[in-house]
């Protein structure tokens, strides 16, 4: 049976996550709990704009489900 890409971050909790926005701001974090609209919960969260210029930390984040572009684990 095939995986859905949903299992794949479902896999991913408690490790650390990339998340690229619609309006191009890029999160990364550790996820905590995700649901079946993709929100996503983010601990330890920093939000990179203009291209990795400016990083901003904001700790826990909900990342709602329909901003989202993509949500992918990060390989270490």
């Amino acid at each position: 049976m095939t995986d859905r890409p949903i299992d794949a971050l479902d896999r991913a909790k408690g490790k650390k996550v990339i998340i690229k926005l619609k309006n191009g701001e890029e999160v990364t974090g550790v996820l905590k709990a995700l649901d079946l609209h993709l929100n996503l919960w983010i601990d330890e969260a920093e939000v990179t704009k203009n291209g990795g210029e400016n990083k901003l930390k904001l700790g826990t984040l909900l990342v709602r489900g329909d901003t989202i572009v993509y949500a992918s684990p990060v390989q270490v």
